[in-house]
């Protein structure tokens, strides 16, 4: 089985979020638990950026030795000297250099040619890897590119020293079939691929990330750029846990990786409650109603064979378990399983009874509790 390579960018594009700045300190924090979550690479920040970012890049290389430690820059010097100092006692350093590539950035942001882009992207490797034993390089806005000139930006990058190349969807625009059929065609076109790692970094803006960074694996892609709880700019990235669990479920992908997903639920309560970024309760594998069941349906499935509605054991990453919540929509079966839980053995009679009080409350409130289960049962307890 292949490896998947996890590169995590929590610490630099997550942290790219108003309102989720971390200290040095705290990115540190984060960075071991990553580290002992298992991911692959930690992009730590983007140095040149600001005083802080460089402490970060600085401390995470300096007590993170088990990770390969990335560094962002931009194709100019002054990034890549400033991320090498960064990255000077990192045991695993990873410069992670690139520049625009589609029309809307050659055109309007960087105001160019396309074979200039060519070069300062060339360029930028051949100094970056003077620098550090391992450059990245990343075509940005390459969902969007074209993939004939997007092949020769990746030749000219592998040609210079890149040993993974980034093919990012930066605004989130692609389909999974048009995302695979771009690394397809790299695959296919580029002379020099079998020098690289293809990665994928894909971002959230049609709720496509995930899907569109499978698609990519599954074309070639081996390495996957994502975040936890999948936060980043603007609508986020990929979800670090749902291509993880993704891999697992689907085991004819037949790739592996090293992530310990048992660590999932911690790994995600850490980073929302750091970056003051709540997680959406209905968010897979990792928001709070992601093993919740209120309908009756549903609940009594559950209550039967857990694997009737969850094709994931909450256990495995690191879940407190399947929850049966109690509302107007919940049968009997769900109202029993609660009784028996709280000591009362309800004989079909009072089962049936207890369930006619159970929808009067339950019309009155949002969710129905202990306190009130207690009032039901309690009452007809001669069938008990």
């Amino acid at each position: 089985m292949s490896k998947l390579h996890i590169f995590d960018t929590t610490l630099r594009d997550g942290e790219q979020v108003p309102g989720c700045q971390l200290k040095s300190e705290e990115k540190l924090e984060i960075a071991f638990q990553l580290k002992s979550l298992g991911v692959d690479i930690i992009e730590a920040g983007f140095p040149v950026s600001s005083p802080e970012d460089f402490k970060s890049v600085e401390l995470v290389s300096q007590h993170i030795k088990e990770s390969t430690i990335c560094g962002l820059t931009r194709a100019v010097e002054e990034d890549i000297d400033v991320a090498a100092r960064a990255l000077k006692d990192a045991a695993n350093p990873r410069i992670h250099t690139g520049i625009g590539t589609s029309e809307f950035h050659v055109k309007y942001k960087l105001n160019t040619t396309n074979d200039d882009i060519i070069n300062r992207g060339a360029h930028a490797v051949k100094y970056a890897r003077n620098l550090v034993s391992e450059v990245e390089f990343y075509a940005e806005d390459a969902g969007r590119t074209d993939n004939e000139f997007l092949a020769r930006v990746v030749e000219a990058a592998i040609d210079a020293g890149a040993t993974i190349i980034n093919i990012p969807d930066t605004t989130g625009y692609c389909l999974p079939e048009q995302f695979a059929e771009k690394i397809t065609y790299l695959v296919n076109n580029v002379p020099n691929i079998d020098k690289a790692i293809l990665s994928t970094h894909c971002h959230n803006d049609l709720g496509l990330a995930t899907a569109n960074s499978i698609a990519g694996v599954m074309a070639g892609a081996r390495q996957v750029e994502c975040t936890i709880n999948g936060i980043g700019e603007r609508a986020g990235n990929t979800s670090l846990e749902e291509v993880v669990m993704i891999i697992n479920q689907h085991q004819h992908i037949n790739l592996t990786h090293r992530i310990d997903t048992t660590q999932i639920t911690s790994m995600s309560k850490t980073v929302s409650s750091m970056m003051n970024m709540p997680v959406q309760p209905n968010k897979a594998i990792v928001g709070s109603n992601a093993f919740s069941h209120s309908s009756g349906i549903h609940q009594d499935g559950v209550i039967k064979k857990r694997e009737t509605y969850e094709i994931i054991d909450p256990a495995t990453v690191g879940a407190a378990g399947s929850e049966i919540i109690l509302t107007a929509r919940s049968g009997k079966a769900a109202l029993n399983y609660h009784a028996k839980k709280l000591g009362y053995e309800l004989e079909p009679e009072g089962l049936k009874i207890a369930y006619k009080e159970f929808l009067e409350v339950a019309d009155q409130v949002k969710n129905v509790g202990p306190t009130h289960l207690h009032k039901i049962f309690k009452t007809i307890k001669a069938y008990a």
